[in-house]
């Protein structure tokens, strides 16, 4: 990938792409300027690319503002699970059927502490997957804030570490986390 590209891959918040519901006047003018764009993913959960994340499943969100939104979109027919080269999927339109709950102190409840506050996935029990398993995601950002432009290996590395750190949580030690036995879904 080439993270000098012409036009760049992860945009700037520039003003003029901004979608901001109903904000007008000087607060979109604000938060046009400063808002993080989804691509590419990021630990707000932008761009969250995962092919089972279908009906019934549950997402967790860390919220980092008080009085965030929320918005979503970008569905899809057909893809793998995540872009990792920014191409992969059959977009659709659709609907979705959505209820909201805010978990307050849920970050540390689900242990969602790690440098990046990661969101966690609950996939659907309903076809094409007939499990119950949680979803965790990495960005390509190491613990201290290095910034790696679409790394793959630092993303799963990420991953690994959140869920690593959900499961001390439930009274894991580190090995014992990493040693869980791998089973299929299927």
């Amino acid at each position: 990938m080439n993270p000098e590209r012409v036009p760049p891959l992860a945009l700037l918040p520039l003003a003029n792409n901004a979608i901001l519901g109903t904000l007008d006047g000087s607060e979109f003018d604000r938060v046009a300027s400063e808002g993080a764009r989804t691509v590419p993913p990021r630990e707000h959960g932008g761009n969250s690319d995962i092919k089972n994340l279908t009906i019934g499943s549950r997402v967790y969100f860390p919220v980092y503002v008080e009085g965030a939104k929320l918005s979503l979109g970008d569905l899809h027919f057909s893809q793998g699970d995540g872009e990792i080269s920014f191409c992969g999927a059959i977009l659709m339109a659709g609907f979705i059927d959505l209820g909201v709950d805010l978990v307050k102190g849920g970050m540390e409840r689900y242990s969602m502490t790690c440098p990046q506050h990661m969101p966690m996935f609950q996939l659907s029990h309903i076809k094409p997957r007939y499990s119950n398993y949680l979803v965790f995601e990495g960005i390509s950002v190491e613990e201290d804030g290095e910034q790696h432009y679409m790394d793959a290996h630092v993303a799963f590395k990420q991953g690994c570490l959140n869920a690593i750190t959900y499961l001390k949580g439930c009274c894991y030690t580190d090995q014992q986390a990493l040693n869980l036995p791998k089973c299929s879904p299927d």
